[in-house]
């Protein structure tokens, strides 16, 4: 454990201590969000993103001692383990070094080289590498053999050249050497298969390309092996020639020029073109893989965060739309709290007389069920449904909204949305998952896989493991950093929350459907299999508003309840009044309660949530109308300044819905007068935004926007 400690201190420019700590609550099952809110003075107030890359690091760092000790049994029950080998293995500190060291001993098909040993050719190679100037022919003759397979001096040459080759392969210098040369020089090329031209047309731009690798951006990276993995496209990645890593190797092996030393010379450069620039080759695309993927899921987690973190309309009564065309537009009402109320279909496109019909019914549900906002999903026949909404005469003032519905289908056919709706189809369930988007996304969405939510790059050809991983960290910190309603939230949300888990999440709700509303959250406690570590990591994340007990609404931990008792009467006032009164808590000095598990850091963080209690930290919800004037792509004309919203933030730039049914791209060259590295400096997800059009490519379906001078 220490030693991961100070590996790890030392890569993130952390002490020691903030790293043990940190390593040993992880260790002892604490989550992320709850060591980052609530254990500040054990690891000297990490955030969220350093808690977790020191869990990361950690878990790299066992990766590759699991894989030493799997190495070193394999050696060993090879009868090849030195303890000069070992010790070089015991000090290996990567995964990189540790293949490099295992690669001469690894099992593998039969090689040339193998097959020349067995011929007995192994002293001639032995001999050819000392590099004396004496005739092969006399050092050859004598390996010559019918019976093995050796019928000429050049026969045995050959055999010989093998093995040279596959020991400079194997050489952990010379593979050392030609990485150097792939990280300076690799162009990461491509060419169209021979062919599929036509076919592979949306891979054009890659027809014939080539870039120096390390500079190659992640979205391109992951193009062009998506285009290779498709069949269209050849991608390499290698140096622009060989002849620099031939020379290095020269330099290494080849001492002087005898006929021995040619034959040498020979062998290197066939062990770098078939063995070792393949190897190297492979490893540098996983490499430029892994890269590409972290950026992509750096990217994707960023837009899933904004996604979830979208500013709620908060409880009121919702009409919500799932529009469409021929199948009509399925409408629901949802009460306050997202309850299914009402459902029917309605025809508006079908005929006049239908759309008179549709608007009619529409008011006449606006005020048999009291609505004050009105929910429409933004796919196909989202403006047009949207216009219909706007021609109608309300007797009260209602909100209408246009609401992304990635993922609304996903859910309408999961079997979380089958529990909740068990009676209804997915039509109707996708409308009921675009109401709860607008009153609350964060709730909503947690019920879809994030993958699904429309919001990465590329989210399908990283690795899903990875993806995971990450996306499961945004959805658990968004919903703890949120807090949780503990008698309305649902099993979903639940499940995200610190120490909770899906088993948990379930007993939790069968205790509510059972007993009825917690009335504390000490109650908890009560629950099947809750017991007292899970209660440690999960309580101050939820809040149980029907609680007598003020900082049950809180994100006050109850393990400073009687630390806040005191605080309220060092000032002579019980903890209702603390909360209530500003004057009250103007008197507290904290400085007298600290203690050696309990610093200035938590102190503050108690007065701040006293100040003001369970704040949702997201931003207020705001309005938004797109231009009336434009519902198609047929609409748009180059110059045209338009009210858009952020749908999608990549590595390249940003797609925003003007309303057209087809998201623009304002390019990162386009975003802002100025030089941007990373689109996520100027804009953010669902942020309203003006942009100019500068190209509309009817046939490709295809927007080019810029937010340059744009006022």
């Amino acid at each position: 454990m220490t030693d991961y400690a100070n590996t790890i201190a030392l890569q993130m420019h952390l002490s020691v201590q903030q790293v043990a700590r940190t390593i040993q609550l992880l260790e002892g099952g604490a989550t992320i969000p709850f060591i980052a809110r609530y254990r500040k003075e054990a690891t000297g107030s990490l955030d969220e993103v350093q808690v977790a890359a020191i869990r990361d690091a950690l878990t790299k760092l066992k990766e590759v001692d699991a894989r030493r000790e799997a190495i070193i049994e394999s050696i060993d029950k090879q009868e090849k383990l030195t303890p000069e080998l070992r010790e070089q293995l015991e000090k290996a500190s990567t995964l990189q070094e540790l293949e490099d060291l295992y690669l001469p001993y690894k099992p593998k098909r039969r090689t040339r080289a193998m097959m020349a040993r067995e011929k007995g050719l192994e002293p001639l190679a032995d001999w050819l590498m000392r590099q004396v100037d004496s005739p092969l022919e006399n050092a050859a003759r004598p390996y010559l053999s019918e019976e093995k397979g050796v019928a000429s001096v050049d026969d045995a040459l050959a055999g010989a050249r093998d093995i040279i080759a596959e020991r400079v392969n194997e050489n952990v210098g010379s593979r050392n050497v030609v990485r150097n040369i792939f990280r300076r020089k690799a162009q990461l090329s491509s060419t169209v298969v021979k062919g599929k031209e036509e076919e592979g047309h949306k891979f054009e731009s890659w027809f014939d390309w080539s870039e120096q690798a390390m500079r190659a951006p992640s979205h391109r990276i992951l193009a062009l092996m998506r285009g290779e993995e498709e069949g269209f496209l050849r991608v390499h990645v290698l140096p622009s020639d060989a002849e620099e890593a031939y020379a290095a190797l020269d330099r290494h092996y080849v001492h002087n020029s005898s006929p021995a030393a040619e034959q040498v010379r020979m062998a290197v450069h066939d062990g770098y073109k078939r063995l070792m620039e393949p190897s190297i080759e492979s490893e540098y695309r996983a490499m430029l893989k892994e890269k590409a993927d972290r950026e992509a899921i750096r990217v994707f987690a960023e837009n899933l965060k904004q996604l979830l973190l979208a500013p709620p309309l908060g409880q009121k009564r919702i009409l919500a739309i799932d529009p469409g065309f021929r199948t009509g537009c399925k409408t629901v009402c949802l009460d306050a709290q997202g309850q299914l109320l009402h459902n029917e279909t309605i025809y508006p496109f079908t005929s006049v007389r239908e759309e008179r019909a549709a608007i009619a019914k529409l008011e006449a549900l606006v005020e048999a069920f009291h609505i004050e906002a009105i929910a429409i999903g933004n796919g196909t026949a989202g403006r047009e449904t949207e216009e219909v909404v706007q021609r109608c005469h309300f007797k009260t003032k209602v909100v209408a909204v246009v609401v992304n519905e990635s993922g609304a289908s996903v859910y309408s056919a999961s079997d979380v949305a089958r529990r909740e709706f068990p009676d209804y189809d997915v039509t109707v369930r996708g409308a009921v998952s675009i109401g709860r988007r607008l009153m609350d996304p964060l709730s909503e969405l947690v019920k879809i896989d994030p993958k699904s939510i429309g919001v990465g790059q590329y989210q399908h050809d990283v690795d899903q493991k990875m993806l995971q991983s990450s996306l499961d960290d945004v959805v658990m910190s968004c919903v703890n950093s949120v807090g949780v309603e503990l008698n309305t939230a649902s099993r979903e949300l639940l499940s995200y929350v610190s120490g909770i888990g899906p088993a948990l999440a379930d007993n939790i709700v069968r205790y509510r459907n059972r007993e009825g509303a917690f009335s504390c959250r000490e109650e908890l406690l009560k629950v099947e299999r809750l017991g007292a570590k899970a209660y440690e990591q999960s309580a101050g994340f939820l809040r149980v508003r029907e609680s007598k007990n003020p900082l049950d609404h809180s994100a006050v931990h109850p393990e400073r309840y009687a630390l806040v008792e005191k605080m309220a009467k060092s000032v002579g006032c019980d903890v209702q009044t603390l909360v209530d009164s500003k004057e009250a808590r103007a008197k507290v000095d904290i400085r007298q309660f600290v203690s050696d598990d309990c610093g200035l850091p938590t102190l503050n963080d108690i007065m701040k949530e006293l100040d003001k209690p369970g704040l949702d930290p997201r931003a207020k919800f705001e309005v938004f109308e797109f231009d009336k004037n434009v519902s198609k792509m047929e609409d748009l004309k180059e110059g045209m300044v338009l009210p858009g919203i952020v749908t999608n933030i990549t590595a390249f730039g940003a797609f925003v819905d003007v309303g057209v049914h087809q998201d623009g791209l304002v390019h990162i060259s386009q975003l802002a007068n100025r030089r941007v590295n990373d689109p996520s400096e100027v804009v953010h997800l669902h942020q309203h935004v003006k942009v100019k059009v500068m190209e509309v490519d009817l046939r490709r379906h295809r927007i080019s926007l810029t937010m340059k001078c744009v006022e």
